[in-house]
């Protein structure tokens, strides 16, 4: 047992750019129909994981698709808009010029930096961009400010990251990982599962 707050992480939901897999990091791009479905369907999960849920703590990433995603959360659970702190820390990595490219482009485009990027995933920075790594610094210190079960919406990045910090997975094999939209990624006792499995 940790003593750490059990944590419902829900990833924003689709996005055109996400359709089209383009890398959105630090860019502002809106929910398309399928997300704003996403995120009520996560809320949806998490009335039932917590029929308590509105004595939860609501933490979201500043940006506009994790506000959209607690905004419909939220009306779909009836409460109230305010209640909800953003905090800059849990922005998703931001992958600098490589954003709004896709990866067959950018391996087109940025051949080399593509390749060191494969072979070292977890440090790699992207020109004007941020590591995982780097990231994990941040989310980091915004962990160690919770104290209370807590909702957080942010993003795929975020997500890994936190798989690595808190559940203890290597940061190569993270960030591998799937992290899906429209379901509820449960974080309690350094373990972790999603709902619905």
């Amino acid at each position: 047992m940790s003593g750490r707050p059990t944590l419902y992480f829900v990833r924003h939901g689709e996005t055109d750019w996400n359709a089209e897999a383009r890398l959105q990091g630090a860019r502002d791009v809106p929910l398309n129909a399928t997300g704003r479905k996403q995120a009520r369907q996560a809320a949806g999960h998490l009335r039932a994981l917590r029929p308590d849920f509105a004595g939860l703590d609501y933490l979201s990433s500043p940006l506009m698709r994790t506000r959209e995603t607690m905004s419909l959360l939220r009306d779909t659970l009836a409460m109230p808009e305010d209640g909800v702190l953003f905090d800059d820390r849990l922005r998703e990595i931001a992958f600098g010029v490589w954003e709004g490219l896709t990866w067959p482009e950018i391996r087109a485009r940025d051949a080399a930096l593509a390749r060191a990027r494969d072979a070292d995933r977890w440090n790699f920075s992207p020109p004007e961009g941020e590591s995982y790594a780097g990231a994990a610094l941040r989310v980091q210190a915004f962990l160690d400010t919770l104290e209370r079960d807590t909702v957080i919406v942010a993003h795929g990045g975020i997500a890994r990251v936190m798989l690595a910090l808190i559940a203890g997975l290597p940061g190569q094999s993270v960030v591998q990982l799937p992290i899906w939209q429209g379901r509820i990624l449960v974080f309690a006792d350094d373990r972790h599962r999603w709902v619905p499995a």
